[in-house]
């Protein structure tokens, strides 16, 4: 496995060298908006410990990584009155993964309703902006 890139996307998000639309914040982690979501509410809930994903993450990191995650799906579930949620998380090249920095993606659903396919076409940051609200008005009344 690779050594932790430090100027990977989400390490410069987390330094605060690019923008983000933050809906949550503890201690251990973040959870931001994807800019490219397959789901209206897309979000990705990243450790702030530098690990490059599940295989080489501190116990400590996963644990905290784990609840947050919890708490997202529990607040995009409500704000976008979803049916379902569905979570992914990617390790390696080979599993998928793209950002090598530990994140989990969660997604609300709709029954009947796909996930958009990943273009690489960021979204309306209004939109994003508008989302990102409803879920921080969510987490407040959870």
């Amino acid at each position: 496995m690779s050594a932790y890139d430090t100027d990977n996307v989400f390490a410069r998000i987390l330094r605060g060298e690019l923008p983000s639309h933050t809906v949550y914040e503890d201690e251990a982690t973040v959870a931001i908006m994807d800019i490219m979501p397959r789901a209206d509410g897309h979000v990705l809930v990243l450790p702030k410990a530098a690990c490059r994903n599940v295989l080489d993450a501190p116990p400590e990191a996963l644990q905290a990584v784990a609840l947050t995650t919890q708490r997202m799906a529990r607040a995009v579930k409500a704000a976008f009155a979803a049916d379902g949620v569905t979570i992914q998380q990617f390790n390696e090249a080979a599993g998928g993964q793209v950002v090598f920095h530990l994140h989990v993606h969660v997604m609300p659903r709709h029954d009947g309703v796909a996930l958009r396919p990943h273009t690489g076409a960021m979204a309306d940051a209004e939109v994003l902006k508008a989302n990102a609200e409803k879920i921080r008005s969510a987490l407040a009344a959870l």
